[in-house]
C-alpha cells in the first residue's frame, strides 16, 4: 500500500488532528436533532465514518497511498453495510451494544453507499490539498 510517488505524505500530527476532529463530528451526527436531522443522523454520518477510518489508517501509516486506503475502507464499509441484512444472534447481540451498534450499524440502506463514496473522496481531496502545501515532517 505504500505510495509510489515522490510527493511526501501529510505528517502524522496533521493526520492525527484531522482524525481526532472527526470523532466529535461523527458523534454529533448521531445526536443531532435540528433541521434535517433525519438526513444528518441517517446519512451524513456514513461520510464521516469512512473519512475517520481512512484517516486513522493514514495516521498509523502516513506513507500509504491515500487512494488505496480510502478505497479499502470504502469496500470494508460497504461490506459492513451489506452485513446489516444478516441477523444471526451473535451479530444482533453485538449490534445491541453501544460500540457494536456504532461499528456494525443496525439497518441496511442503499442510500448509504453514495455517502460512503463521498467520505472516501473527501479524504482523497483533503490529501491532495495538504500535499500542495509542501513537504512536511512525517
Amino acid at each position: 500500500m505504500a505510495s509510489q510517488t515522490s510527493v511526501p505524505s501529510p505528517g502524522r500530527g496533521r493526520l492525527a488532528l484531522m482524525t481526532a476532529l472527526l470523532v466529535p463530528l461523527g458523534v454529533g451526527t448521531k445526536l443531532y436533532t435540528g433541521p434535517g436531522a433525519t438526513w444528518v443522523v441517517g446519512n451524513l454520518g456514513g461520510s464521516v465514518y469512512v473519512a475517520f477510518w481512512s484517516l486513522l489508517v493514514l495516521t498509523i501509516r502516513p506513507r500509504f497511498d491515500v487512494v488505496r486506503v480510502a478505497g479499502a475502507v470504502l469496500v470494508c464499509t460497504s461490506f459492513v453495510e451489506v452485513l446489516q441484512r444478516w441477523h444471526p444472534p451473535f451479530l444482533e447481540a453485538a449490534r445491541d451494544t453501544l460500540v457494536g451498534g456504532a461499528l456494525l450499524g443496525r439497518h441496511f440502506s442503499w442510500i448509504d453507499f453514495p455517502f460512503y463514496v463521498f467520505g472516501a473522496a473527501a479524504v482523497v481531496a483533503l490529501d491532495r490539498v495538504a500535499r500542495r502545501q509542501g513537504p512536511r515532517p512525517g
